[in-house]
C-alpha cells in the first residue's frame, strides 16, 4: 500500500512535465517542475512545511500557537493549510494590491488575513515588517519570516532539487527560476552546482525588480514595473546570499503574458502570472544555448488564482497590456 499520511505527507515529489510547444520551438528540452500540483495548489507549499517544522524541532512553536507572516499569498496558503493540518492559528499580512482570489482563499482556509498597502521594504509599514512586529506581541507565535529563514531554501535544497536531479538522470544543462524570497531558485542552484559545477544557474526576473541589474552591474536599480505577483525583490534576502548565480534574464509583462496564454492554449497548462517569468526565461536561455539542452524551471502555481487579473480581457486592457496574441488560436 502507498499511502500518504494526511496533507503534510502529498507535499513535494511532484512531475516534472516537458513543456512541449516550446520544447519543440526551441529544439531544447524545455521542462517544467509541476509545483501546482502541491497540496496547496503552490511551489510554496515545500518552504511552508520546512518553516514549521523547524520552529518546532527548535521549541519554537507549541501546540495551539500562532504562525504569522507577511506573504504575497501562495505561502500563506500553505502555512495556513499545515496549520490546519497540525492545530496551530495563521495570522496572514498581505498587500491589498494582490489577487483577490488569493485574499478570499486565505480568508476561506481560516486565516486571521490583515490587508495592508503596499509600500517598498524602507517603509516601516511595509507588509514583511508588519508581520514581523505582530509575531513580537503574541504569545507562543513565530515569525515564519520566509524571506530570510534559511528553512525556505533548505526545503528546495533538501527535496526539490533531488528530485529534479533523480527525474532528468542527472542531464540537466540549465536552471532557471524567478526569486521572490529566493528560497527556490538558491536553494536548487546550490544543489545543482555541487553535482555539477557546469549546469547553468540563472535568476529569471521581472520588471520593477533589482535583481537583474544586481547581477549585470552589482548594483540594485529596479526599471518599471510588472503586473506579476510575489517574485522579484528590491534587496538580496538571506535566502540568495551565497546562492550561485551565472547570469540573470530580464522578461517583461508582455513576454510573460504570451508564454501564460501559450500554455494554455498550446500545452493545456493553466498557470500563474511568475510561471510567464519563469518559463519566458527558459526559452530565452535555450534560444541562447541553442538545440539539444534541457533547461529547467518551476511551474509554481495555477491560473485560477489570478483568474480577475491576468485572465481577464477587460484588466488587462486597462493596464495597456491586451494584445490579439493573447487570443485562442483558430482550431479550423
Amino acid at each position: 500500500m502507498d499511502i500518504k499520511t494526511g496533507f503534510v505527507g502529498t507535499v513535494g515529489n511532484t512531475p516534472l512535465i516537458r513543456i512541449n510547444s516550446f520544447s519543440d520551438e526551441t529544439g531544447c528540452e524545455i521542462l517544467g517542475k509541476a509545483e501546482f500540483l502541491n497540496p496547496g495548489g503552490s511551489v510554496k507549499d515545500r518552504a511552508a512545511l520546512y518553516i514549521i517544522e523547524e520552529a518546532e524541532k527548535k521549541g519554537q512553536l507549541q501546540p495551539g500557537g500562532t504562525v504569522v507572516e507577511g506573504t504575497a499569498g501562495n505561502t500563506g496558503i500553505g502555512l495556513t493549510h499545515i496549520c490546519n493540518a497540525k492545530g496551530y492559528r495563521c495570522l496572514i499580512v498581505i498587500p491589498e494590491t494582490q489577487s483577490a482570489e488569493k485574499i478570499d482563499l486565505l480568508r476561506t482556509l481560516g486565516a486571521d488575513v490583515r490587508t495592508v498597502p503596499a509600500v517598498p521594504y524602507r517603509d516601516p509599514n511595509n507588509y514583511v515588517k508588519v508581520s514581523g512586529r505582530l509575531a513580537e506581541e503574541l504569545d507562543n507565535a513565530i515569525w515564519a519570516n520566509q524571506f530570510d529563514n534559511l528553512a525556505n531554501r533548505l526545503a528546495h535544497y533538501e527535496t526539490t532539487a533531488p528530485e529534479i536531479w533523480h527525474q532528468t538522470d542527472g542531464q540537466i544543462h540549465a536552471w532557471t527560476a524567478a526569486t521572490g524570497t529566493g528560497g527556490t531558485y538558491a536553494g536548487a542552484s546550490l544543489f545543482f552546482k555541487e553535482k555539477n559545477p557546469d549546469i547553468r544557474c540563472v535568476v529569471a526576473d521581472p520588471m520593477g525588480s533589482g535583481l537583474y541589474s544586481y547581477v549585470k552591474t552589482g548594483e540594485i536599480q529596479p526599471e518599471g514595473n510588472s503586473v506579476t505577483e510575489g517574485i522579484g525583490n528590491s534587496r538580496i534576502t538571506a535566502n540568495m546570499e551565497g546562492a550561485p548565480i551565472d547570469d540573470a534574464l530580464q522578461v517583461d509583462d508582455p513576454a510573460a503574458l504570451r508564454v501564460i496564454y501559450q500554455l494554455l492554449y498550446q500545452d493545456g497548462l493553466y498557470m500563474g502570472g511568475s510561471v510567464g517569468i519563469n518559463v519566458g526565461a527558459a526559452v530565452a536561455l535555450a534560444k541562447q544555448m541553442g538545440p539539444g539542452h534541457t533547461i529547467v524551471t518551476i511551474l509554481c502555481d495555477s491560473g485560477s488564482r489570478y483568474q480577475s487579473k491576468i485572465f481577464s480581457r477587460e484588466w488587462l486592457e486597462s493596464k495597456g497590456l491586451w494584445s490579439d496574441q493573447l487570443l485562442p488560436p483558430s482550431r479550423d
